[in-house]
């Protein structure tokens, strides 16, 4: 996909499913799990053992269907690797100038993570495709989404941190073009017992919050 089929798929399905996992298997799991709930979005975390060769399995058997990203980037070296194994979207909790350069370099999709107004315009100036708010749960959840698109409406904005199925919508309300879901999403609990079942019926009433409020919005509502 190009990057701004890659970018406009985000925004479509409005869930970055944030993989972790005590294993590459558990990892592989939340994917799979994730998916078959309709989610076609994945970001494995680097701080998965062995993280770029999940990202490689994922990309060759799923990569037709579903857009493999990396989460918790914070090099260029790391990038560099990520993209490598065929990651098409590159995530980082904090902004590094030189990933944001490699990834614009390189056609690929990054949202770098920022908090504070003056990080998160200095990360969009500096060519980011979005802006990662984290963590936003612990700074105001949603109404601090609604603050920072008072003066920065231009800046496609994904808190990550504190959304769940209680607050997705109000986030989707607040201005945020997408929501990064971690645990709240992918359960520790169900990975560990084997059962992903609950993981992918998480997945599909993340989908639907989503969309009916995304059709809300877009008939005008609030």
């Amino acid at each position: 996909m190009t990057k701004e089929e890659v970018r406009q798929r985000l925004i479509d399905v409005g869930i970055v499913p944030v993989v972790r996992g005590r294993s590459a298997a558990m990892a592989v799991a939340a994917a799979e799990a994730v998916c078959a709930g309709g989610i076609s979005i994945v970001e494995v975390t680097m701080t998965v053992p062995g993280a770029i060769d999940v990202i490689r399995r994922l990309v060759t058997t799923m990569g037709q269907h579903v857009i493999v990203g990396a989460g918790t980037v914070l090099d260029s070296v790391s990038a560099l690797r990520c993209m490598d194994a065929g990651a098409e979207f590159l995530v980082s909790p904090a902004f590094d100038l030189n990933m944001v350069k490699l990834a614009n370099s390189e056609g690929i999709v990054v949202i770098p993570g920022a908090l504070t107004p003056t990080e998160v315009v200095a990360a969009w100036n500096a060519g980011a495709d979005m802006v990662k708010v984290f963590p936003c749960g612990n700074v105001g959840g949603p109404k601090y989404i609604k603050a920072l698109r008072g003066p920065l409406p231009h800046i496609p904005l994904v808190p990550t941190g504190g959304v769940n199925l209680e607050t997705a919508a109000d986030f989707l309300r607040a201005g945020a073009v997408a929501l990064g879901v971690g645990s709240e999403l992918i359960s520790e609990a169900a990975l560990l017992s084997g059962d992903t079942s609950q993981i992918t019926s998480a997945a599909r009433q993340y989908l639907a919050v989503v969309q009916q409020t995304k059709a809300e919005l877009a008939a005008g509502g609030r």
